[in-house]
């Protein structure tokens, strides 16, 4: 184990911020956030920072998995780590792509060609099972709302079979939405918002799910 007289003072301040930004949203910063936060020209020098962290053991890269860390936590308690509980379990984390918008209102059109961003996520907390093939999406609209999904959160959606009740990113008659899938045996299936202003939306031809919606990344 690493003691904290082996890390350069910048390095123990961006080790800080990357735990306690992580603690309180729930997944890491981009490389964009911590080059923000630490008022750098470019990435580059981010990237360098990461690099020496893991040179010391600062962070670990968890074995057969892509871009998939831990932190390793000094054995004595500092000062930035004192003023908050934090638990015993090392934190995994994933990038999942970001594939556009994602109606959560009438059904739209698909507004990506590729993945225009990376998320990081705590896969602990967000629970995947196929975390490889998951991906965000970003909300627009308000028919989820009382779902607790809001316009412009992103919600990351794992491909898997649904079932009835799952929330889905589904394809309706050619259009793509963010609906409560209704799979009663016997009868057809169809969306259901959450929220009373909006009627179910029941397929004129065709009803594909995309994937089942996994966890809800909100900006604070």
């Amino acid at each position: 184990m690493y003691t904290m007289k082996e890390l350069t003072a910048r390095q123990i301040e961006m080790l800080d911020f990357i735990s306690d930004y992580e603690w309180r949203q729930g997944f890491w910063p981009s490389i964009r956030n911590i080059q923000v936060q630490f008022n750098y020209k470019s990435t580059n020098a981010v990237m360098g920072h990461l690099r020496a962290l893991e040179r010391k053991g600062a962070l670990e890269r968890i074995p057969g998995q892509a871009r998939t860390f831990k932190i390793n936590r000094p054995d004595q308690p500092q000062a930035a780590f004192e003023e908050r509980e934090i638990p015993d379990n090392a934190s995994e984390v994933v990038e999942i792509p970001v594939y556009g918008a994602i109606a959560a209102g009438y059904p739209d059109r698909v507004e990506s060609s590729g993945a225009i961003s990376k998320l990081q996520v705590d896969i602990q907390n967000a629970g995947f099972s196929n975390r490889k093939q998951s991906f965000a999406l970003e909300v627009r609209g308000d028919s989820m709302i009382d779902a607790e999904i809001y316009d412009g959160d992103r919600i990351i959606i794992e491909p898997r079979e649904a079932r009835d009740g799952d929330i889905v990113a589904a394809l309706i008659d050619g259009e793509v939405t963010l609906k409560r899938l209704i799979q009663k045996a016997g009868e057809h299936p169809y969306l259901k918002a959450e929220n009373k202003n909006y009627p179910e939306l029941h397929p004129l031809n065709d009803l594909e799910v995309q994937g089942v919606a996994k966890a809800v990344v909100r900006a604070l």
